[in-house]
């Protein structure tokens, strides 16, 4: 008889009183159907309606709620996720939304695929989008950005339901917006990802929470990352290189105009070019020094790792 956890299916839960009931009847029907243990784990992250009240009535699921206050924002579906990753116990763990718009019934479908094409991660691709104007073309532009820049090897870079191997996320922590770049950094990292197409459903209940200002964090979270795929173990190559580039420039300048002057084929009388070429010297000092340091305390940062961006307030089991 099977004894250890085969599915985890995590989920992050924000003001979605009027989906959890239908979401947990769903789900526990469409992994009874499976026929392998499994154990469903809802992160609750500052809602301000009943959610809690709700999830406390769910029988067979794990609830985490992470430490929230009026005076802080919401710390995020990615650390709502990280808390429920690292609380997991199954061999293969799959995310998805609790608003109903990822449907349970396609859990068995991404882990078909996972096991036919022998898969690290397998990502949900919502091919045909069921939100508003707005939210769909907003989504759409940030997906572009994220294939131009990341080059994931997927379409739907902002579908959370997917399923993991669980040893993708060994030596993994996640933070800002870093779950919606987290099939591409799996891929940086040497994982196998595919993906398939899922359905998506409307909202029945409650509003989206993605607007103007997740996108923007969202977009300087990736241009962190490409930063981090690119130079996260040497980021002297990129501010050195800079910084050796515009000091040799800056030198450069400064002993053409003294060739110039020695020869006295100009005055530097008045003029602003010695002051330029210092200023580009020193700038590049600057960025090389700079890039020593970042590249120390990079250093420092994987010995001693990182304080964790959430607090957990509470666990319990239903």
């Amino acid at each position: 008889m099977e004894s250890k956890t085969y599915i985890s299916v995590v989920l992050p839960v924000h003001n979605e009183e009027g989906n959890l009931n239908e979401l947990h009847e769903r789900l526990t029907k469409t992994l009874k159907k499976m026929g392998r243990t499994y154990e469903i784990i809802y992160v609750e992250n500052g809602s301000s309606d009943d959610t809690v009240r709700v999830l406390k009535k769910l029988r067979g699921a794990k609830v985490i709620v992470l430490r929230w206050s009026p005076i802080m924002t919401k710390t995020g579906q990615t650390a709502a996720l990280d808390a429920g990753i690292k609380a997991a116990k199954g061999e293969l763990i799959v995310t998805m939304d609790s608003d109903l718009q990822n449907p349970p019934e396609e859990i068995p479908n991404l882990i078909k695929k996972m096991n036919e094409d022998d898969l690290d991660v397998v990502s949900g691709w919502r091919q045909k989008r069921r939100d508003s104007i707005f939210i769909k073309y907003l989504s759409k532009f940030g997906s572009w950005m994220r294939t131009q820049v990341l080059n994931p090897g997927v379409h739907d870079l902002g579908c959370t339901l997917k399923v993991y191997k669980r040893e993708v996320f060994e030596g993994l922590d996640m933070y800002g917006e870093m779950h919606r770049y987290l099939v591409a950094i799996l891929r940086w990292r040497g994982f196998s990802v595919g993906e398939i197409v899922v359905k998506h459903e409307p909202r029945k209940s409650g509003t989206s929470s993605y607007n103007w200002s997740k996108m923007f964090r969202g977009f300087v979270d990736m241009w962190q990352v490409w930063f981090w795929k690119k130079y996260s173990d040497r980021p002297l190559h990129l501010f050195g290189v800079g910084g050796v580039f515009l000091m040799v420039a800056g030198s450069g300048l400064l002993f053409f105009l003294g060739v110039l002057r020695l020869l006295k084929l100009i005055s530097l009388s008045g003029s602003i070019w010695p002051l330029m070429a210092a200023f580009i010297f020193f700038t590049g000092l600057q960025l090389f020094v700079f890039g020593i340091i970042l590249d120390m305390m990079i250093r420092t940062h994987y010995a001693n790792g990182k304080e964790k961006s959430y607090l957990i307030k509470e666990k319990f089991e239903v």
